[in-house]
């Protein structure tokens, strides 16, 4: 079983200007011991976004939208409570 490699920020900015630099995408990739594919995919990524390409495990991209699915999770988690609550008052009732 193949475990995955994990790039820092840094190191996949320098992959796409070195690629960019020498104008071989295919040699860089060989010389830095990744796949080509990965530099074309970084490049496109940071084209996409400029700086906030990467951001990296646990820094997403938008925090509002972070925050947003961190308060319905949470309004989820409620929600079951409430109503294993409600199921075991209403046994009680009866």
């Amino acid at each position: 079983m193949r475990t995955r490699r994990k790039y820092s920020k840094e190191f996949k900015m320098e992959a796409v200007k070195l690629a960019e630099v020498s104008g071989n995408t295919s040699q860089t990739a060989r010389e830095l011991g990744i796949n080509a594919g990965m530099i074309r995919r970084w490049k496109q990524r940071f084209e996409e976004d400029g700086k906030r390409a990467f951001p990296g495990h646990g820094n997403p991209r938008d925090e509002e939208l972070a925050k947003l699915r961190k308060e319905l999770r949470r309004a989820k988690e409620e929600n079951i409570v409430l109503k294993k609550a409600a199921g075991i008052f209403s046994r009680d009732l009866r």
